[in-house]
């Protein structure tokens, strides 16, 4: 089960085109999140120490 998990994130990594760096809790981290408001588009900033990590790529959950 682990080795379909790790293959699908490889894969959601290669798709987004981007490199996750290497964190784990108790990092301070500053994360950009696209916010999309009507017609409107932005990055949010959100900036941090991360006290828990789920193992999937687009949905890390950081918390400060």
């Amino acid at each position: 089960m682990a080795n379909i998990i790790e293959t699908l994130e490889q894969e959601e990594i290669a798709r987004l085109g981007k490199k996750i760096p290497k964190f784990s809790p108790g990092d301070s981290v500053i994360v950009g999140v696209n916010v999309v408001e009507g017609t409107r588009k932005r990055v949010q900033v959100f900036e941090g120490v991360v006290i828990s990590r789920r193992n999937r790529v687009k949905f890390i959950i950081y918390c400060s």
